[in-house]
């Protein structure tokens, strides 16, 4: 039986997807797919960062410093409740209207999201009403993200040439990742140049309200870049009417194990970026300066991670270096607390950039390794339900399980509970197929066509 990847050595045409594309156009759809997971995922950081440090004071102060710790970590899951939601809407639109303009859309309802969120009056205020508002405005958060990260891989994975792809394929996680570093910049900025009672009272709002320059920016260069050829020749065919029914009839099982693949990322970094910071604040009972630039450097270990598997799937595979580091991540979530009960500076740093670092190996390659898996005619909606899925189950539960398992049990428990979701991951990841240099404008033709020529009819 072959096992080299559809279209590779099948005679069909060379395609588009071929195409040697390192030129100025793809070097613009990589920093315009780059700056949206940028904006959306500083969105998204920034109220994690937020909710660990200032909203159980703000929002949650009836309940005491644990359960509003837990409250606030709780709303920050809220989103990813609704990023699967949001990943069927606007994979509905990307398959049907197309990749750019639903990008358009993503990013402005994540902009006046966030924005509101730094307008939004306290539980001092307006009570109870406050903690509901932020819920609403995270799920508008999440919802936007659901369908943000997806396109975005696919608008640069669509116009990439197949043996680059893991390459440009890094630009939006990239862009998903440096957030950390932003995030964590911006809080420390603002609270370093004016005084707790006045960080407490206005200063949290300011990396709010930022993002709006951002949102701007971003807008610009969306608007500036074409459709991808990929998507022009399959809508040219004619759109599904129901990606996400049309997704589920004929991929999920790999929709199902695409989200599997990527469960120790999500785990590994929410853990990180959220209940770590909470944890070094309230039990290691470290400075908020502290804990914001040792997230600094958690974000540049994440974000050098990134380039490195990326370019090291063109060369080896995608599921080689996923798969691998998966491992190595159900190894060291079980090493996590015993080095961060340490109770030192150090010990956290560490902790924090290991974490960091181990996921990022793992990123890397999923923004080409997942839209490859899929479809041209639900690619979107696949893509996008795949990696959200994950983000609930990774992203939004875990630093809410992270913070009820280290009260109750211990930290130790916690380890154990990622460590089988890294090795959940690692086995969904070597049973996809391998993806490196695979055609992305394939369709079900093209696959009867190739075993018609490998079996000689």
């Amino acid at each position: 039986m072959d096992k080299r990847p559809i279209g590779a050595g099948s005679g069909i045409p060379q395609t588009s997807d071929q195409t040697p594309s390192t030129s100025p156009k793809m070097r613009r759809v990589a920093l315009a797919s780059f700056m949206g997971t940028l904006i959306e995922g500083y969105d998204f950081i920034i109220y994690g960062t937020a909710a660990a440090l200032i909203f159980p004071e703000i929002f949650f102060p009836a309940m005491g410093e644990s359960a509003g710790t837990v409250a606030a970590l709780a709303t920050f899951g809220a989103a990813f409740v609704a990023r699967p939601l949001g990943s069927v809407f606007f994979g509905h639109l990307g398959d049907r209207l197309g990749r750019k303009n639903t990008l358009v859309a993503t990013l402005l309802l994540m902009g006046i999201g966030t924005f509101l969120m730094g307008v939004l009056p306290t539980a001092m205020q307006i009570g109870i009403a406050a903690p509901v508002m932020l819920v609403i405005l995270r799920v508008v958060q999440g919802f936007s993200v659901g369908g943000e990260w997806a396109g975005a891989t696919l608008f640069v994975s669509e116009h990439a040439p197949k043996d680059k792809r893991g390459f440009w394929g890094m630009a939006p996680q990239l862009g998903a990742t440096l957030p950390n570093i932003l995030g964590s910049t911006t809080f420390l900025l603002t609270s370093a140049v004016m005084s707790q009672s006045d960080f407490v009272s206005y200063g949290w709002r300011i990396p709010f309200l930022a993002s709006g320059l951002l949102v701007i920016v971003g807008l610009y260069l969306r608007l500036k870049v074409e459709e991808t050829p990929v998507f022009k020749k399959e809508h040219h065919r004619g759109a599904s009417r129901v990606p996400f029914l049309e997704a589920f009839k004929k991929q999920a099982s790999a929709i199902l194990r695409g989200a599997g693949a990527i469960l120790m990322v999500f785990s590994l970094v929410y853990f990180a970026s959220t209940y770590l910071i909470s944890y070094a604040s309230h039990t290691l009972k470290l400075s908020s300066s502290t804990v914001l630039v040792i997230g600094i450097f958690g974000g540049v270990a994440y974000s050098l991670a990134v380039p490195i598997s990326a370019v090291l799937s063109d060369r080896i595979g995608r599921k080689k270096v996923i798969g691998g580091a998966n491992i190595i991540g159900a190894v060291w979530s079980l090493a996590i607390f015993a080095v961060l009960d340490v109770g030192t500076v150090p010990a956290f740093a560490a902790t924090s950039c290991v974490t960091f670092f181990i996921a990022g190996l793992a990123y890397g390659p999923i923004g080409a390794f997942l839209p490859e898996q899929f479809h041209t005619r639900y690619r979107y909606t696949a893509t996008g339900f795949s990696y959200n899925l994950a983000g609930v189950i990774g992203g939004g539960l875990g630093p809410v399980i992270a913070a009820i398992l280290t009260q109750s049990i211990g930290g130790f428990a916690f380890g154990v509970y990622v460590a089988l979701l890294s090795l959940v991951a690692a086995g969904c990841t070597f049973t996809l197929r391998e993806t490196r240099n695979t055609e992305l404008d394939w369709t079900e033709e093209t696959v009867l066509n190739k075993h018609k020529v490998v079996s000689g009819h």
